[in-house]
C-alpha cells in the first residue's frame, strides 16, 4: 500500500528536521531528540483506532515496511497487539485512504510531537502557467504539530520536503 511510502519518507523526512522526531514530557518542559525512527501508523480495528509501532524504519525496505505494518495490523483486527508494539513511537501516520476524504484535522499522539494525516489520492488537474494543464495524482497530507515545539514555517517546510520526497521516491531509497 502507499502507507509503506508513506512510512519510509516520514524517517527521511524526520531525519532533515529532527524536532518532528521528538518527544515532550507530561510537564511540557523536557524535550527528547530522538536518534531513532520508531513510526507508528493509526489502524482501524473493530474495536476502535489503536496505533502500532514499526521500528528502526530508517533501516528498512519498503517491503520489509509494507510486510511488517501487514502483520502488525492483522495482530490490530484480532485483538493481539502486545502494549510494546503499541509504545515507543516517535511520529505517527495517520490514513484514512481506505475511507476518503479529502482533509482532516489528526491529533497528536502523546508525548510524540508531531502526526501526519493522509487521505485518499485524486486525479487533479494542474496548471503551472494558466495556459496549459496536465493531470497529476495529488495527495491531500495535513500535518498536526505541538506548537511548544514546532512553528508553523518549520511545519510548512517539513510538509513541503514531505511531499516532494513522495513526487521523487528515489530520495528514500536509502
Amino acid at each position: 500500500t502507499m502507507l509503506a511510502f508513506l512510512i519510509k519518507a516520514s524517517a527521511a523526512a524526520l531525519k532533515r528536521f529532527p524536532e518532528f522526531n521528538a518527544s515532550l514530557d507530561a510537564s511540557g518542559e523536557n524535550l527528547t531528540l530522538k536518534k531513532y525512527f520508531h513510526i507508528g501508523f493509526a489502524a482501524d480495528t473493530p474495536n476502535g483506532l489503536v496505533v502500532p509501532v514499526i521500528r528502526d524504519v530508517d533501516k528498512k525496505s519498503i517491503p520489509e515496511i509494507a510486510k511488517e505494518m501487514g502483520d502488525l495490523a492483522k495482530l490490530a483486527r484480532d485483538g493481539k497487539l502486545k502494549p510494546d508494539q503499541m509504545s515507543g513511537g516517535t511520529f505517527t501516520i495517520s490514513s484514512l485512504g481506505g475511507i476518503g476524504g479529502i482533509y482532516f484535522t489528526p491529533i497528536i499522539n502523546a508525548p510524540e510531537v508531531a502526526i501526519m494525516g493522509v487521505c485518499k489520492s485524486y486525479w487533479k488537474q494542474h496548471s503551472s502557467d494558466g495556459k496549459t494543464s496536465a493531470w497529476r495524482l495529488t495527495l491531500p497530507l495535513s500535518l498536526s504539530w505541538d506548537h511548544r515545539v514546532i512553528d508553523g514555517a518549520a511545519a510548512a517546510r517539513f510538509n513541503v520536503h514531505f511531499a516532494n520526497l513522495l513526487a521523487d521516491m528515489r530520495r528514500i531509497m536509502f
